[in-house]
């Protein structure tokens, strides 16, 4: 741990001052309201743990002074060598578009080019400073470069004062990406027609089917999609798709991913790769007796192993790429191998890296298995850049390609999926989530080392069912590196996560603002909120919704300022609203029609409990047998509150004559939670003006223990549990039919 900070000498007012001073400079709050409105001031030694994350040395007053003095002096050096910023950004609704130079050279002319996305042409002379942009630019990422005039002699050199052997030259001064952004985001055809619309969210590896290896996949996601089309739907929510960490399957989280640009592999369905037709020894295997009897033991387990899972599906798609090589690569099936390069071209450096980050992590392991991640491999392998790496590619590049052609693979079957929402009329299609960060061992990290500080995780400060914060273990992005990237990488990670989605949802939206930092080895007391671009990063989510025709929903529960929602609202991001938090001010829940039409609505999340455990006060009795109460008032408390919140749901059931006539609006704690009570807290939420309801799958079929349980690591089966039901039998038992039914009619009202 850190020291605490009566550890740490006194300060000064003066001291203070000059500390906080460089705190604002880099973005960083001395103090936040709570969930509870509590003021709390960051202590100091967190602040100048957090300022060295970013690599400002600020540990006693003759630091942080000099780190002022430098951050002054390179300000103004910036802005004498580059009076341009990297990136500018206009709304297409907000004209006239005008650039003002930081700063200026005196006594000179200078000229402007601008090259659209589009290729069109512009250029004009900067006069006092300004530049005048056209108008007619549309939306997009457009090229800006500034040129000074020069005079130079023959050499080359500035000719002397008065010289006539001179000539003039336009030598390039500055260069800046504008983006042009559209007003709002995407919004699809059917809800800018006014139809409000319903959807299942679904945990895909909690799929289960009379097919799949233990684990939901692709081939089960294609199914549900089809099924969903029948029935009225207009969504299928996903958990995220994440690649995750193959040499160690039991990483389960979708929430802290090695890579948010590639896919996790276990969700393919080995059986549909093309090359299992052709491969008679992977066909061999997999018919086997031993390795069926070990699939259908797998199917009938009630949580995923997800390295039993692994141990069969891994060798077979080594089969397959092995044939993959021995027909395709040698001009047996040319059109394939045309296909792997040109997908091995797009995915570019990107790809490549994953791959190779994928190769040198199983090398590791199997040296050690206790090398959990790159910051324990060898050290110059640590290095994406140095020439151990490259040395390693080159006499591994056979086990590199191997890991892009899973990843080639993964693209073939979400594809498909994708394309079966399409032909299914979904309407909207697959609703893809994507997480705040990366986790600091993965491949995202380890190849983009610039963009993250390792000394610090992103979290969140304490809150009703977190009573301590949280450290959440994701790397944040340093704010002032990704401005200088021009935001390539998160442009990046839009696209990859918005390809095959017609929705897409952004966890923590409020990540984009401003991200609460913990340092590394302290507690989450320690952190504070890191400020973001958020007019930047919000312009971008724009553009690439429009582009990509993807409906954003902005996950905006908890202490979300009020500057976020408003720009939320502004740009047609859908709010996130759970009926659980969903009140009056005197506690009783909001009534339907006191919900927002910028909405996406659902009872529950996968961090909360089910229905049907928030019920019975499930989710209060696990937290009780794994101590997570501090205490036994605190327990009894919520137990109150939760009988409470019980009576009132049930009461406002009952306003809306939603009551199921078996239910008394007064019963006996404990509940029971019924197949009718369930539907009708669906109803009640269909009956809300929000343009997307999306209904939990564990609360229609049931289930009692929440998806994740926060505060867990291997306490809980986190991210493990699989739906009670096959596919093939949800027609059969027909509450999937009933409750498309019932929302069907109160979603046309």
């Amino acid at each position: 741990m850190n020291p605490a900070p009566d550890a740490q000498p006194e300060t000064t007012v003066e001291e203070r001052a000059a500390l906080l001073r460089l705190c604002q400079r880099y973005g960083i709050a001395p103090d936040y309201h709570d969930i509870w409105g509590k003021h709390t001031v960051v202590p100091e030694h967190g602040l100048r743990a957090l300022l060295r994350a970013m690599g400002v040395e600020a540990g006693d007053r003759a630091q942080v002074e000099a780190s002022l003095r430098a951050d002054e002096e390179a300000q103004a050096a910036q802005a004498i060598r580059a009076p341009l910023p990297p990136v500018v950004v206009f709304w297409l609704d907000a004209q006239p578009w005008t650039l003002t130079l930081q700063a200026g050279v005196r006594d000179a002319r200078m000229h402007w080019n601008l090259v659209e996305e589009s290729g069109a042409l512009h250029d004009g002379d900067v006069h006092d400073f300004r530049i005048e942009l056209p108008n007619s630019m549309s939306f997009g990422y457009h090229r800006l470069d500034l040129r000074i005039e020069v005079r130079v002699n023959e050499s080359g050199d500035s000719p002397a004062a008065g010289s006539t052997e001179d000539r003039i030259e336009n030598r390039l001064l500055a260069s800046t990406l504008i983006i042009v952004a559209p007003p709002r985001c995407y919004l699809p055809p059917l809800l800018r027609e006014g139809h409000r619309v319903w959807g299942p969210a679904v945990q895909l590896y909690a799929l289960r089917s009379q097919r799949n290896w233990g684990i939901g996949d692709f081939n089960d996601l294609a199914k549900l999609v089809r099924l969903c089309g029948k029935h009225g739907a207009a969504l299928v929510g996903l958990n995220p798709l994440h690649a995750l960490f193959p040499h160690n399957p039991d990483h389960a989280s979708p929430y802290a991913p090695s890579s948010r640009r590639f896919y996790n592999v276990l969700y393919l369905d080995v059986e549909a790769v093309e090359e299992y037709a052709h491969c008679a020894e992977a066909r061999s295997q997999v018919m086997a007796p031993d390795f069926q009897a070990r699939l259908r033991t797998l199917r009938s387990m009630d949580l995923v192993d997800y390295k039993a899972v692994a141990a069969v599906k891994m060798p077979i798609l080594e089969l397959l790429y092995g044939q993959f090589r021995r027909v395709s690569l040698t001009d047996v099936n040319p059109r394939r191998a045309q296909d792997f390069r040109a997908f091995q071209a797009s995915g570019g450096l990107a790809l490549r890296q994953h791959a190779l980050f994928e190769t040198l992590q199983e090398y590791f392991h199997r040296l050690d298995g206790e090398v959990w991640g790159w910051s324990q491999w060898s050290y110059p392998y640590r290095d994406p850049n140095s020439p151990e790496v490259a040395e390693f590619a080159r006499t591994h590049a056979e086990r590199v390609e191997y890991f892009e052609y899973l990843q080639w693979q993964a693209e073939l079957q979400l594809a498909a999926v994708g394309m079966s929402s399409l032909d299914s009329r979904l309407g909207i299609g697959l609703y893809q989530d994507l997480a705040v960060s990366v986790d600091r061992s993965g491949a995202e990290s380890w190849s983009a080392q610039d963009l993250y500080t390792q000394s610090a995780s992103a979290g969140c400060p304490p809150d009703d069912f977190n009573l301590h914060g949280q450290d959440w273990g994701l790397l944040p992005l340093l704010p002032e590196r990704l401005r200088a990237r021009a935001y390539a990488p998160f442009i990046a990670v839009l696209r990859a996560n918005m390809r095959h989605a017609g929705a897409l949802r952004i966890d923590h939206v409020m990540g984009l603002a401003r991200l609460f930092w913990v340092p590394r080895g302290d507690l989450p007391d320690a952190g504070a909120y890191v400020a973001y671009p958020f007019e930047h990063l919000l312009a971008i989510l724009t553009l690439e919704s429009q582009r990509n025709r993807c409906l954003i929903i902005g996950e905006d529960l908890g202490t979300v300022p009020d500057e976020v929602r408003q720009a939320m609202d502004r740009c047609r991001i859908l709010s996130y609203r759970v009926l659980y938090f969903s009140r009056q001010q005197g506690g009783e829940f909001q009534a339907p029609n006191e919900f927002p039409l910028n909405a996406l609505v659902t009872s529950a999340t996968h961090d909360l409990a089910t229905l049907a455990g928030f019920w019975e006060g499930r989710d209060l009795e696990l937290r009780r047998n794994l101590g997570l109460f501090p205490n036994q008032a605190m327990r009894l408390q919520q137990l109150e509150e939760r009988k409470r919140d019980c009576a009132q749901l049930l009461s406002a059931l009952q306003r809306e004559s939603l009551l199921p006539p078996d239910i008394s609006p007064q019963p006996r704690w404990p509940l029971a939670m019924t197949p009718q009570l369930a539907l009708a807290v669906q109803e009640y939420l269909a009956r809300t003006p929000s343009r997307v309801l999306v209904v939990q799958l564990e609360d229609l079929f049931g289930c009692r223990d929440q998806v994740n349980l926060p505060g867990t690591v291997d306490q809980y089966p986190n991210w493990r549990r699989k739906l009670p039901l096959e596919l093939e039998k949800w027609e059969e038992d027909g509450r999937f039919a009933e409750l498309a039914r019932r929302l069907a009619a109160d979603r046309r009202q």
